[in-house]
């Protein structure tokens, strides 16, 4: 205030203006090298977004503006939209504290070669760390891809706890749109879950998804550039890039640490996943012990436990491979392609075992072994 008192009672209101008014700052960027930023997003990184444009500036061409300076510029340029208004304040929901107690699975349809071909990005992402455990293109997101998707992480992980996700069809049967879901009435997923003991939790609004949504934000404003840099055109090329490369280099870019050390997984034990992870259809068994499928004829063949299965339950598994098994509670009664033919299964001495012969001849060796030692033991003196 002494300062402008002083320089109001020399010149006036002129000494209260700004004396930097008019003058270029020191700190500004010098022209060319703002004109060099703006010609390489032009030409080669017309398609990023800001935030991975800054990376590559760093990276690659030794550019070390700050990420708000190139924002500024993109934006002054009109080669960036701003943001647009600020949405109503949302509470964020707190993650889970160990890896593997919560994962959300959901789809992305988006033009990923950056054409017309649209195709659905599949991910399972850990809510503890936001890890990545699964990514690959498919044609659709459905039953079978979901099914793949999930039994890749159990076999590779081991079981989880609870599955978060959208109520698609596939997840969940509605009876009526916009009312919740029928938990009685479950989907082949479902079934698969249940038959896990892992509970699923749905999703009534994007919002609730949040964590999932603004990790596809990511994907979309990152994949696609990636894709077309490393030259990939197809979908098989790039699920292989997905995992050999990018899966990594994405985990280690934004997974965070656990709250708390240690896993919720479980490791699979005991546990025929070829059943679990497929579509289950009941039918019975006609007459001539033959069961009618996707008009084919499956011929079942005489099993050593019973003479015939007319009129019985059975089970088709529609595996994964497209492959068909029928099976009668524990027992597997036939496995067919997927055009209905036999396969003929691979029996070591010309015959299949039973459970009591392979049983009597385990005693039998145990027997053997005991006799041997306690022979081969000298006598007590």
């Amino acid at each position: 205030m002494r300062r402008w008192k002083c320089a109001y009672q020399k010149l006036g209101f002129r000494g209260l203006f700004d004396q930097r008014k008019g003058k270029p700052n020191w700190r500004r960027a010098p022209a060319e090298e703002m004109e060099k930023v703006l010609s390489l997003y032009r030409e080669q990184f017309c398609d990023f977004n800001v935030r991975h444009f800054h990376e590559k500036l760093r990276d690659k061409h030794d550019i070390e503006w700050s990420y708000t300076w190139l924002k500024n510029v993109l934006q002054g340029a009109g080669l960036v939209q701003g943001r647009g208004k600020r949405k109503r304040h949302r509470k964020r929901r707190a993650r889970r504290p160990l890896r593997g107690m919560l994962l959300h699975i959901d789809g992305s349809h988006h033009q990923w070669f950056c054409d017309d071909r649209w195709y659905d990005l599949l991910v399972i992402l850990d809510d503890a760390t936001s890890e990545i455990y699964y990514a690959q293109l498919v044609e659709d997101e459905s039953t079978r891809t979901v099914m793949a998707a999930l039994r890749d992480v159990i076999e590779r992980h081991g079981l989880f706890c609870t599955l978060y996700s959208d109520r698609a069809g596939h997840f969940f049967f509605t009876p009526k749109t916009g009312q919740p879901v029928d938990r009685r009435q479950l989907t082949q997923v479902g079934r698969a879950m249940k038959e896990l003991g892992i509970e699923m939790i749905p999703a009534y609004s994007p919002q609730a998804r949040g964590r999932g949504e603004r990790s596809f934000q990511t994907w979309q404003g990152r994949l696609p550039q990636e894709l077309r840099l490393a030259g990939i055109r197809d979908k098989d090329s790039a699920n292989a890039f997905l995992n050999d490369h990018y899966i990594p280099e994405f985990n280690q870019k934004f997974a965070v640490t656990a709250s708390q050390p240690g896993t919720a997984f479980v490791p699979v034990q005991h546990t025929n996943l070829d059943r679990v992870f497929c579509l289950q259809h009941e039918r019975v068994v006609d007459q001539d012990n033959t069961v009618r499928w996707a008009n084919t004829l499956l011929q079942i063949q005489p099993q050593h436990w019973r003479s015939t299965l007319a009129g019985c339950r059975v089970l088709v598994y529609e595996h994964l491979d497209g492959t068909l098994t029928l099976g009668f509670g524990p027992h597997m009664i036939g496995r067919f392609t997927a055009q209905g033919l036999p396969i003929p299964e691979q029996i070591s001495n010309a015959r299949q075992k039973t459970g009591r012969q392979k049983l009597a001849e385990k005693k039998g060796a145990n027997f053997f072994l005991k006799t041997v030692t306690s022979a081969a033991r000298p006598a007590p003196r």
